[in-house]
């Protein structure tokens, strides 16, 4: 018997967008009352006319295609981790394959029931209470009214929501909706589990136990798992192979490292964090910035890391021809910042340093790589200053170059979204055999 319980070829799915005419404009109720009364058979004579006399062409359409020519193969007991960025078709391969929607065109097949977890509260009556919305949306994802009842206090030990079970979901915080309705899908004697992103919206602490019931689902009992989340970390910890999707094609497909590594190369061809000054920039003397941006150690463009990728910020300074300023009394100083504007380290580059030859330019090229490990996950950019040993400052530059860092599965991906500060410490730990060491230890401390 073959281990393939998905098998898709060639799914493809289109949507109709509407566009709206530039001359059609929005029109109060009265107005067009008011207009059909004045002139009752106008539009008859004109049917192309607006409720103002003008001429106005119906909405347009296009044909968009959230997915195209889409093959791949699952097995089963398989993790798979589906990624990719917004719009990339992800949601609508899940709806699909959860029967939700039709492809327009090629197939899918699948073997065996799927239970899915697409978005929050789906399959939830808001008026019933969390015990009736059990059986209900047990009923929907295909469970027999025994096989509810033999797994319902499993259901509400996972979710946690015992004291709220006779209370209407309605009154339910997001948070406790995700944690039922993934218990429900999760103890569903089905042979596939499909899970958007709605974990996010959990604690940290059922996030855990969510995970680690996904593992479960597939090591233990040989069940497959679909799992998309924007969470690398996540994805690089808990899945055994990743689909990759772009513009609503399959760009990757394969063992989850290599195919984290091809999301996070993608983003080189993004140019947004590239600032180029072509002119002198008002206040700066003599010497300013005119070139920033981040790239890899292979000087390949990009704003996206993994969490181990040295990350290298690369600056070139322009040279005002008649400017008299010392050039060797300049420094460069770099501060580095996270989302929350907290100053994460400064490094600083006195020209004098530099080559004669360098220096005597009328352009001056620099890098600085920051040696990963040492940064969590998280957005970050630049303070850039030119300014000489008495303060004196040429050109600055402020939320420069923002990038990302992402988590390819470091020791912290299972706490994602806890703050952790800003970098990950090379500490030393040693280990004391007894107590002799350790009063040594507090003696030379307190020494």
């Amino acid at each position: 018997m073959s281990d393939i319980v998905i098998r898709a070829e060639s799914l493809g799915k289109k949507y109709k967008i509407r566009h709206q005419s530039e001359r059609q404009r929005y029109v109060a109720l009265r107005d067009v009352l008011a207009e059909k009364i004045r002139a009752p058979w106008r539009w008859l004579k004109s049917p192309s006319m607006n409720g103002q006399g003008h001429h106005v062409r119906p909405p347009s359409t296009e044909d968009f295609w959230a997915l195209k020519d889409v093959s791949f193969e699952i097995k089963r007991g398989e993790i798979v981790g589906i990624i990719g960025r917004n719009g990339a078709g992800k949601s609508t391969l899940l709806k699909i394959l959860g029967r939700i929607t039709e492809p327009t065109e090629g197939r899918v097949r699948i073997k065996g029931r799927i239970a899915s977890l697409l978005e929050v509260g789906t399959g939830f009556h808001p008026e019933l209470t969390g015990r009736e919305n059990i059986f209900l949306n047990g009923a929907i994802l295909g469970m027999g009214n025994q096989e509810i009842k033999r797994k319902f206090d499993e259901i509400v030990a996972f979710a946690d929501v015992e004291k709220f079970l006779d209370t209407p979901v309605k009154r339910y915080s997001s948070g406790m909706y995700v944690r039922l309705a993934f218990a429900v899908a999760a103890h569903l004697e089905s042979e596939i589990l499909v899970v958007d992103e709605v974990l996010a919206v959990g604690d940290l602490e059922f996030q855990k136990k969510c995970l680690g019931k996904m593992g479960e689902i597939a090591n233990q009992e040989s069940r497959t798992v679909l799992f998309v989340s924007h969470q690398m970390g996540m994805i690089s910890k808990l899945c055994d192979v990743a689909l990759m999707l772009r513009e609503g094609r399959i760009v990757g497909n394969g063992p989850t490292a290599a195919v984290v590594q091809n999301f996070l190369v993608s983003a080189q061809d993004n140019n947004g964090n590239i600032l180029i000054r072509t002119a002198q920039p008002n206040g700066a003397e003599g010497i300013w910035i005119a070139k920033a941006g981040t790239c890899n150690e292979l000087s390949q463009t990009t704003d996206e890391f993994g969490h181990e990728q040295n990350v290298v910020l690369s600056i070139q300074c322009a040279r005002e021809k008649q400017s008299e300023i010392n050039i060797k009394r300049v420094i460069m100083t770099v501060a580095l910042e996270d989302r929350w504007n907290r100053r994460v380290f400064t490094s600083e580059l006195p020209f004098d340093r530099l080559d004669q030859r360098v220096i005597s330019q009328d352009s001056i090229s620099l890098k600085m790589t920051i040696r990963m490990p040492i940064l969590v996950p998280g957005h970050y950019s630049f303070i850039i200053t030119l300014h000489t040993y008495e303060g004196k400052i040429f050109d600055r530059l402020t939320k420069a170059c923002e990038f990302a860092v992402r988590d390819t599965g470091s020791s912290l991906s299972k706490y994602e979204g806890v703050d952790h500060g800003c970098i990950f410490a090379p500490t030393d730990w040693e280990f004391c055999s007894d107590g002799y060491e350790m009063d040594i230890l507090l003696q030379s401390q307190s020494a």
